[in-house]
């Protein structure tokens, strides 16, 4: 998100008067809510934004000229905010709102509004989160191992190695993964096989994207609907059978990790993207493959790095 609010120019609502360094910071924060909402942003990231922008105006006062604002000015406001506002402010919150001046800012600055960019030396702190867990290629094997056996059981079952390979390969979320229709199936594109995740809501069509599928998963995928024959949703089933499945996989090739038991969804797939960057990956590629903002990427970018480096 925030490299697209770098390159756009400047959005004029009607009977608004042209932005300058003189322009209020109740002005220009109406501005970018406006270039937001008609690039599409999502309302979560809108209403973020908005909050943390409402918090500045009631510090530094609605009317203050932005060109007036200075970098000691939003240090004090980060300060107010974690020592004397006198409600708690959460490591991640904390983070945001430094995201959110330093969005602002440099926009403000690459539009020309202003010369400088007062947020740039704002030291922006790290999220004090834990680090999720992923599986490591050792258990990746383990597990596959399982899910082969079962594909080429006498009584074969193709829906844990199905499960796997698709996790691995795209990425998606649990509420994606049980969304996908045959429909949106396709095995020939661009670029070879994909599955397009869809969003009936207009706020999440920003999440809709194409991930590409392995030949493996493509015949997998093919062996698992002659077995289950399904006719319009993929699993058809609940989103509680899908988990146990992967509990019972991770059951059998005897993987456990510290604050989850076995394997989940969202293991998988962080496993998958910190398998891209360890390959390679861009940095979009990633963020586009996981189907989130720019903003929200910041975080997700050094959860990335951190769980790729060697331990």
């Amino acid at each position: 998100m925030a490299e697209q609010v770098l390159t756009m120019t400047v959005p004029q609502a009607e009977g608004m008067a042209a932005l300058g360094s003189k322009s209020t910071l109740m002005a220009v924060t109406r501005a970018f809510e406006l270039y937001m909402r008609n690039e599409g942003f999502s309302q979560h990231t809108i209403r973020a934004f908005r909050s943390d922008l409402r918090l500045l105006g009631n510090y530094l006062g609605h009317d203050t000229l932005v060109g007036q604002i200075a970098t000691a000015d939003l240090n004090k406001f980060l300060d107010y905010l974690l020592n004397e506002r006198g409600v708690p402010c959460s490591p991640k919150s904390y983070a945001r709102r430094v995201t959110t001046i330093k969005v602002l800012f440099k926009w403000l600055h690459k539009s020309g509004i202003l010369a400088e960019d007062p947020a740039l030396p704002v030291i922006q702190r790290s999220v004090s989160t834990p680090l999720p867990e992923i599986l490591s290629e050792e258990e990746i094997a383990r597990a596959l191992t399982v899910t082969e056996s079962r594909r080429s059981a006498q009584k074969a079952d193709p829906r844990p190695h199905l499960l796997m390979c698709l996790l691995l390969d795209t990425a998606m979320k649990k509420g994606e993964c049980m969304a996908i229709r045959l429909e949106d199936i396709h095995r020939q594109g661009v670029d070879g096989p994909f599955v397009q995740i869809r969003y009936d809501s207009p706020a999440k069509k920003q999440k809709e994207r194409k991930l590409s599928l392995s030949p493996e998963t493509v015949e997998v995928l093919d062996e698992y609907i002659a077995t289950y024959g399904p006719t319009e949703a993929l699993f058809p089933c609940t989103a509680r059978n899908l988990e146990y499945v992967l509990s019972d996989v991770a059951e059998e090739a005897e993987i456990e990790k510290k604050t989850k038991k076995g394997i989940s969804f969202e293991m998988l797939r962080w496993t998958s993207v910190v398998r891209d960057h360890r390959q390679g990956a861009g940095e979009v590629q990633i963020r586009q493959k996981l189907g989130i903002s720019e903003v929200t990427w910041q975080e997700t970018r050094k959860k990335v790095q951190q769980l790729a480096s060697p331990e």
